[in-house]
Protein backbone atom coordinates (compact mmCIF):
# COMPACT_ATOMS: atom_id res chain seq x y z
CA UNK A 1 0.00 0.00 0.00
CA UNK A 2 1.20 3.44 -0.71
CA UNK A 3 1.92 5.60 1.97
CA UNK A 4 -0.75 9.00 2.36
CA UNK A 5 2.33 11.10 2.11
CA UNK A 6 5.48 11.43 -0.04
CA UNK A 7 8.12 13.84 0.46
CA UNK A 8 8.99 15.56 -2.88
CA UNK A 9 12.33 17.51 -3.19
CA UNK A 10 12.32 20.91 -5.10
CA UNK A 11 14.93 21.73 -7.65
CA UNK A 12 15.99 24.58 -4.62
CA UNK A 13 16.39 21.98 -2.51
CA UNK A 14 13.52 22.83 -0.54
CA UNK A 15 11.20 19.14 0.20
CA UNK A 16 7.78 19.79 0.00
CA UNK A 17 5.02 16.71 1.17
CA UNK A 18 2.76 15.52 -1.46
CA UNK A 19 -0.63 13.37 -0.36
CA UNK A 20 -2.39 11.09 -2.35
CA UNK A 21 -5.29 12.67 -3.99
CA UNK A 22 -7.84 10.50 -2.33
CA UNK A 23 -6.60 11.74 1.21
CA UNK A 24 -6.76 15.20 0.12
CA UNK A 25 -10.14 15.06 -0.59
CA UNK A 26 -11.04 13.60 3.01
CA UNK A 27 -8.97 16.74 4.39
CA UNK A 28 -10.83 19.49 2.85
CA UNK A 29 -13.04 20.49 5.72
CA UNK A 30 -9.92 20.62 8.03
CA UNK A 31 -8.05 22.94 5.37
CA UNK A 32 -11.13 25.26 5.55
CA UNK A 33 -11.23 25.16 9.17
CA UNK A 34 -7.04 25.77 9.67
CA UNK A 35 -7.59 28.78 6.67
CA UNK A 36 -10.42 30.32 9.19
CA UNK A 37 -7.97 29.96 12.12
CA UNK A 38 -5.30 32.00 9.86
CA UNK A 39 -2.99 29.05 9.47
CA UNK A 40 -2.56 29.51 5.66
CA UNK A 41 0.24 26.66 5.32
CA UNK A 42 -1.16 24.92 1.64
CA UNK A 43 -2.66 21.77 1.00
CA UNK A 44 -0.10 20.05 -2.16
CA UNK A 45 -1.70 17.26 -3.41
CA UNK A 46 -0.92 14.52 -6.72
CA UNK A 47 -0.62 10.93 -7.61
CA UNK A 48 2.14 9.09 -7.45
CA UNK A 49 3.80 11.41 -5.36
CA UNK A 50 4.10 13.87 -7.76
CA UNK A 51 2.25 17.43 -6.68
CA UNK A 52 -0.09 18.42 -9.17
CA UNK A 53 -2.13 21.07 -7.12
CA UNK A 54 -2.54 23.04 -3.99
CA UNK A 55 -5.26 24.36 -1.82
CA UNK A 56 -4.30 27.80 -0.64
CA UNK A 57 -6.92 30.59 0.83
CA UNK A 58 -8.69 32.31 -1.57
CA UNK A 59 -7.59 35.53 -0.53
CA UNK A 60 -3.79 34.41 -0.90
CA UNK A 61 -4.80 32.92 -4.90
CA UNK A 62 -6.43 36.78 -5.17
CA UNK A 63 -3.09 38.32 -4.05
CA UNK A 64 -0.84 35.75 -6.27
CA UNK A 65 -3.27 36.05 -9.49
CA UNK A 66 -3.10 40.11 -8.94
CA UNK A 67 0.52 39.71 -9.05
CA UNK A 68 0.45 37.39 -12.15
CA UNK A 69 -1.47 39.50 -14.25
CA UNK A 70 0.12 42.60 -13.28
CA UNK A 71 2.94 42.91 -15.39
CA UNK A 72 4.67 46.23 -14.01
CA UNK A 73 3.54 45.56 -10.28
CA UNK A 74 1.92 48.45 -9.88
CA UNK A 75 -1.75 47.69 -9.08
CA UNK A 76 -0.58 45.19 -6.39
CA UNK A 77 1.97 47.13 -5.23
CA UNK A 78 -0.82 50.62 -5.30
CA UNK A 79 -3.32 47.88 -3.37
CA UNK A 80 -0.62 47.58 -0.15
CA UNK A 81 0.46 50.72 0.20
CA UNK A 82 -3.11 52.06 0.25
CA UNK A 83 -4.40 49.37 2.86
CA UNK A 84 -1.16 50.61 5.24
CA UNK A 85 -2.38 54.33 4.46
CA UNK A 86 -5.58 53.40 5.78
CA UNK A 87 -4.62 51.12 8.60
CA UNK A 88 -1.56 52.67 9.99
CA UNK A 89 0.14 51.05 12.77
CA UNK A 90 3.75 50.17 13.82
CA UNK A 91 6.46 51.28 11.94
CA UNK A 92 7.42 48.47 9.27
CA UNK A 93 11.39 48.07 8.15
CA UNK A 94 11.98 49.22 4.21
CA UNK A 95 13.46 45.76 4.24
CA UNK A 96 10.24 43.78 5.06
CA UNK A 97 8.74 46.22 2.83
CA UNK A 98 10.85 45.77 0.09
CA UNK A 99 10.52 42.24 -0.01
CA UNK A 100 6.69 42.08 0.33
CA UNK A 101 6.51 44.57 -2.58
CA UNK A 102 8.89 41.66 -4.60
CA UNK A 103 11.57 44.79 -4.51
CA UNK A 104 15.64 43.97 -4.45
CA UNK A 105 16.84 47.06 -2.86
CA UNK A 106 20.55 46.21 -4.20
CA UNK A 107 18.85 46.33 -7.50
CA UNK A 108 19.73 49.72 -9.61
CA UNK A 109 16.51 51.42 -10.41
CA UNK A 110 16.34 51.82 -14.38
CA UNK A 111 15.78 55.36 -16.03
CA UNK A 112 16.25 56.98 -12.28
CA UNK A 113 16.68 60.43 -12.08
CA UNK A 114 19.18 60.01 -9.39
CA UNK A 115 22.48 60.72 -9.58
CA UNK A 116 24.66 57.81 -10.51
CA UNK A 117 27.09 57.13 -7.15
CA UNK A 118 30.89 58.05 -7.61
Amino acid sequence: MDSEETPYLLPDGDRVWVIRTSTAAGLLPQMLDRFRANQPEPLIFGDSGQPEAVVIPFDLWRRLDALATDEEGFDATYAVVRERLANPGRSIPIEEVAEELGLNLDEPVPDSDLPKPQ
